[in-house]
């Protein structure tokens, strides 16, 4: 059941406004491995829960001029594995789900500090120190979805996420620090039985999610990054009837390093893990990603 939420709010993404000159565009894959223990609300029967996802996702950035400022779209398919075990009522069990996991798409546009730029402009503008910015996430209910599951890749359900985003830099270090809302329409189809033949109604309130990163330059497109955030809310309810101890109030700490490997391709690694974990997955994260990146049109 709470699959789909594991990572809804656990974002970690330094420079996510850092603005880029018109027409710039990236192709990024990455392969994610979670590993570690599930916390379900104490009145469901499971306990001693843990599992392993594996989450390669290929993404696409694009940026472009809105209005005089610097805007960009990105657009991600994951896709996952996972290996879940635990005890059910006194009995040990396993399951294992593989597919598609929900799509996903940021707009985002500096308002403050990150006008549009060509190329050969950008290169020779000094970048602000301070940046203000704003963004809109959106996840579509595209992943795999069984309503007669209880567990699920998918979440069957629309999320929406508004952000504004604060950059600052003083010398070779960069603050970061962003906050949003994730809001979620309503999953009308979930877990079909005999006494709910079209599934029951399922709902979540919104969480207020906050980001804060400090990175550091060692040399242009190589910087190391110390990141660390908190979200809270997220009470889900079915058929409006609220779960007990369904509140989510949870922080995670990372590293996360960028390092060149040419012109136009680069690495990017992270590492997080949870620091409050009061319900959802007490997971620990390793990342890594191939990015190749390059300005105009290429076909």
């Amino acid at each position: 059941m709470l699959m789909p939420a594991l990572c809804a709010a656990q974002d970690l993404t330094p420079r996510a406004y850092f603005p880029a000159p018109v027409s710039a565009n990236t192709i990024n894959l990455t392969y994610a491995f979670s590993t570690g223990e599930l916390e379900f609300d104490p009145t469901l029967p499971i306990t001693d829960s843990t599992g392993t996802i594996h989450a390669p996702v290929l993404s696409v950035y694009h940026s472009f001029n809105l209005l005089g400022r610097s805007a960009s779209i990105t657009g991600a398919l994951p896709f996952a594995v996972g290996n879940l075990r635990g005890t059910v009522g006194g009995e040990q069990r396993s399951l294992t789900r593989r597919g598609m996991a929900d799509s996903v798409a940021r707009l985002a546009v500096n308002v403050l500090g990150g006008p549009a730029l060509s190329l050969a402009d950008f290169v020779k503008t000094p970048l602000s120190r301070n940046l203000l910015g704003a963004s809109l996430k959106v996840v579509a209910p595209s992943g795999q979805y069984d309503s007669a599951q209880l567990i699920n890749i998918g979440a069957n359900r629309w999320a929406f996420k508004p952000e504004v985003g604060y950059t600052g830099r003083a010398g070779k270090f960069v603050l970061d620090a962003f906050a949003g809302v994730w809001w979620f329409t309503a999953n009308e189809s979930f877990l079909v039985s005999a006494t709910e033949p079209n599934g029951a109604t399922r709902t979540q309130d919104p969480i207020a999610a906050f980001e804060g990163h400090v990175s550091y330059d060692v040399k242009p497109r190589l910087w190391i990054s110390v990141d660390i955030n908190y979200w809270r809310g997220g009470r889900t309810s079915v058929n409006d009837v609220e779960g007990s101890q369904t509140l989510q109030a949870n922080s995670r700490f990372g590293v996360t390093g960028s390092v060149p490997i040419s012109r136009r391709h680069s690495l990017k690694v992270s590492y997080s893990d949870g620091v409050v974990i009061r319900l959802g997955g007490n997971f620990r994260v390793l990342s890594a990603g191939w990015q190749y990146g390059w300005v105009g049109r290429r076909w």
